[in-house]
């Protein structure tokens, strides 16, 4: 493969963006390039400043689309699909660039390309490799609302931390380095106890895996107690007034803990006091590897585990509101609204809970919206403000 096969996108300007009125976003996606992923092709597409609905039938790409715009925020599918699962059939790498662009003109380019033969991910942040791949993170500044979003409140403990690793990782500084050091000590310590290599090799591993571990937690604490405010408004506001709240379930005693110096005493000395425990099960029991957040229903002054006794619609309700709340933790950190991606997200709801979602999207997420629907009567938001664009077979018509 030549050494160009991850190319850029010119710095380039739009002027439809220069002329959106006030009322529209800060920041918005002007362009985008895809190459050979999925069923999608090769296609250029010039995005509106307010953004696109995109109408055709199942399987068709619709959220291939989505998934690839996506991409440009985390460099990963929001599916769960390995990237060499994202070239098309008989391909052997796909592209995706994009160029965000302000109201002033400005412009800076993102670019994501993965060769499959070689396994090789390449990205480039307006034509510059960053040192690590988490340095170009978030550059796109999108939230996606989808109805595999649902898996965060019913599955098991690790869909909700990948949710808080996701978020915190995309707008708390220092966050994602923390979480890959913890994750690298985890790993190396677990490895001694497997192979019974002995306490000192063990502990080697301690002062890294505590002060990586204790940031994390710390991060993920903060999060919680400061966001579940936000989430109990978004969830009643959906819910016709019904409640729920967000809580931090960590994987180490913090009763009467919090901040960092907080979090570093209490994980040296949960480390301390499972020593022996450790020895016999060969792997680390405490830390963030066992955190959980735990969402939980008010069902006549009961607090009920969504997990284990919510209704579909009520899972679901939880999902959106954590997406919501997930889009104004983008926000603040970003300083303009996110770009809002919805790929048939309300599909599953009933028809009331559905029409309240609306009206909070509409209210709440006021960016650039790309969202699918199978036939044009089913995009309701922004239904007179939204251009159409039809896609068949994987190739837009506009």
């Amino acid at each position: 493969m030549a050494p160009g096969w991850l190319w850029t996108v010119p710095r380039v300007k739009f002027p439809d963006a220069e002329r959106a009125p006030p009322n529209r976003p800060a920041v918005v996606l002007s362009r985008v390039e895809i190459q050979h992923f999925r069923n999608l092709g090769v296609q250029e597409l010039e995005i509106p400043p307010e953004g696109v609905a995109i109408v055709g039938a199942n399987a068709q790409g619709k959220s291939n689309l989505v998934e690839a715009v996506y991409y440009l925020e985390t460099f990963r599918s929001f599916r769960r699909a390995r990237d060499d699962q994202l070239v098309e059939f008989g391909g052997d790498l796909f592209r995706v660039a994009g160029v965000v662009q302000d109201q002033h003109g400005n412009s800076r380019s993102i670019a994501a390309a993965f060769e499959r033969g070689g396994r090789r991910k390449k990205v480039s942040v307006d034509g510059t490799e960053p040192e690590r791949l988490g340095d170009a993170l978030g550059e796109l500044g999108a939230v996606v609302f989808s109805p595999l979003d649902v898996a965060v409140v019913s599955e098991g403990p690790s869909e909700r931390r990948r949710f808080l690793d996701v978020v915190l990782s995309l707008s708390s500084p220092g966050y994602l380095r923390a979480l890959q050091r913890f994750r690298q000590c985890l790993s190396q310590r677990n490895a001694c106890l497997r192979e019974d290599r002995g306490s000192a090799l063990v502990q080697a591993w301690d002062d890294g895996l505590v002060r990586a571990g204790a940031e994390v937690v710390a991060k993920r604490q903060e999060w919680i107690e400061i966001r579940g405010e936000d989430f109990s408004r978004f969830y009643a506001e959906m819910a016709g007034g019904r409640e729920a709240s967000l809580g931090y379930k960590p994987g180490l005693r913090l009763e009467g803990v919090s901040g960092l110096e907080g979090a570093l005493s209490a994980y040296l000395e949960a480390l301390e006091d499972t020593a022996a425990t450790e020895r016999r099960t060969r792997t680390t029991m405490v830390g963030p590897q066992r955190d959980d957040m735990v969402i939980t229903l008010n069902d006549h002054g009961r607090d009920l585990e969504i997990r284990e006794f919510g209704s579909g619609g009520q899972r679901r309700t939880a999902a959106l509101a954590l997406r919501f709340v997930e889009a104004e933790t983008i926000r603040e950190a970003r300083g303009h609204d996110p770009l809002i991606l919805v790929d048939d997200a309300f599909a599953e709801l009933d028809a009331a809970r559905s029409e309240r979602v609306l009206e909070l999207m509409e209210r709440e997420e006021t960016g650039q919206v790309i969202l699918t629907a199978p036939k044009d009567g089913d995009v309701r938001l922004r239904r007179n403000v939204l251009p159409r664009w039809t896609m068949e077979a994987g190739r837009i018509r506009m």
